[in-house]
């Protein structure tokens, strides 16, 4: 026979599983120093006008 869930502690399980997950996440987020973030975040802008720059209009 096939032993009882307690559907409570799976509940939890699942919401702290969820909660490490998210936190984990906030961590590459926040956790980073402002220069890096700003060095991201250039990078990101260069490529963006770059790949603006080579569209064709028609």
């Amino acid at each position: 026979m096939v032993e009882p869930i307690n559907l409570n502690k799976a509940r939890k399980a699942r919401a702290k599983v969820e909660a490490k997950s998210q936190a984990a996440q906030n961590r590459v987020v926040h956790g980073l120093p402002k220069a890096v973030r700003d060095l991201a975040a250039a990078r990101a802008a260069k490529a963006r006008d770059a790949l603006a720059g080579k569209k064709r209009e028609d």
